[in-house]
Formats: structure tokens, C-alpha cells, sequence
């Protein structure tokens, strides 16, 4: 038996980002606000040497 997001050829983390959305969708304003709130995520990167870490480059946020 597969998994249905498996069948509908999604990765796993598309999955729970469509399930994340889903439930914030259904939540009453003031507790889809602060959920909202929380969803965002950034992207950052830091090249490491000589067990240093160097600059950081931030490649932006997840938002679709």
C-alpha cells in the first residue's frame, strides 16, 4: 500500500507544507494570525574553516 502523497507524486515536504497550509487555512482569525506568523522561514549559509565559521549569506525565505 503506497502513501497518498506518493501517488499524487508530491515529496514528503510538499506534502506537509500542503497540510501546514491546509490547517492554518482552517483556524479562526486571531489563531491564523499567529500561526501565519510562525510559518516563515529563512535560508541562510555559512562557509566553515579551520573550525570557523565565515560570513553568512542569507538566500531568502520559503514563502510560495
Amino acid at each position: 500500500m503506497a502513501f497518498a502523497w506518493k501517488q499524487a507524486g508530491v515529496s514528503y515536504n510538499k506534502y506537509l507544507s500542503i497540510a501546514a497550509q491546509a490547517i492554518r487555512k482552517s483556524l479562526k482569525e486571531q489563531a491564523r494570525a499567529a500561526a501565519e506568523r510562525r510559518s516563515g522561514n529563512e535560508l541562510k549559509v555559512s562557509r566553515w574553516e579551520n573550525g570557523k565559521q565565515g560570513e553568512t549569506k542569507y538566500l531568502g525565505t520559503s514563502e510560495q
